[in-house]
């Protein structure tokens, strides 16, 4: 089991080291650092928590609740058209593809397929029932 466990951990240096996954980190830190963003994403998550506190409310006022979902839905708009949040999104959408094609790797030959030759298929539809094979 140790030596599987160190391959893991091999694995796991290895994907540190994809490109895909210096691009979503160096993604990362610039929204991090986006001030702009930063603001973008607090105010929008000031006015979640207060959609969520109208709503509990007994005597909750709907044209407020209106007022601030649209609000929110202009924060949350601002928020994906900035340029740091279209780099990280794109990052990480190709970091989630090399992701999940590893896993599928790894779990199909736990399940006895034959690890040089199984792959992820993107058309996958996780129901084998209608499955003619992947990769």
């Amino acid at each position: 089991m140790a030596d599987v466990i160190a391959l893991a951990r091999q694995l796991g240096h290895a994907i540190q080291e994809e490109e895909t996954y210096k691009t979503i980190m160096q993604a990362k830190a610039e929204a991090d650092a986006d001030e702009t963003l930063q603001q973008l994403i607090t105010e929008f998550n000031i006015k979640r928590v207060a959609i969520n506190a109208e709503a509990c409310k007994s005597d909750r006022d709907d044209e407020v609740l209106r007022k601030l979902n649209e609000e929110m839905r202009t924060a949350y708009s601002d928020i994906m058209s900035n340029e740091h949040m279209k780099a990280y999104n794109d990052a990480k959408q190709a970091f989630d593809k090399v992701v999940r094609r590893v896993q599928a790797i790894v779990q199909q030959s736990a399940d006895g397929e034959d690890p040089d030759t199984t792959d992820f298929s993107e058309d996958c539809t996780h129901d084998c029932s209608t499955c003619g094979g992947c990769g």
